[in-house]
């Protein structure tokens, strides 16, 4: 079964810091990343990794200040988050991409008070 599971969402303060990860089991995958989804909002792009670790896109909204990055042997990818913004508050979800197929995680809220 394949799988992805998210951690290290919460509640934090603006200007502060967050770092979620996402292990994935039963497969590995070309491209691993995360998207965002704000209530009535649609889900939204953050960052992606290619497999390699060497070609990240960030959305422009994050730039300088998220970090991605991945770890081939722990079969996981990671998203630090610094001086996060309440417009940060979503449930972040973590995917990764197998050919033409996507695998989504099942989210994990993240809250950012003013």
């Amino acid at each position: 079964q394949v799988q992805l599971v998210e951690s290290g969402g919460g509640l934090v303060q603006a200007g502060g810091s967050l770092r979620l990860s996402c292990v994935a089991s039963g497969s590995t995958f070309s491209i691993m990343g995360w998207y965002r989804q704000a209530p009535g909002k649609e889900r939204e792009l953050v960052a992606n990794i290619n497999s390699g670790g060497g070609q990240t896109n960030y959305a422009d909204y994050v730039k300088g200040r998220f970090t991605i990055s991945r770890d081939n042997a722990k079969n996981a990818v990671y998203l630090q988050m610094n001086s996060l913004k309440p417009e940060d508050t979503a449930v972040y979800y973590c995917y990764g991409r197998r050919y033409l197929t996507s695998t989504w995680g099942q989210g994990t809220q993240v809250t950012v008070s003013s």
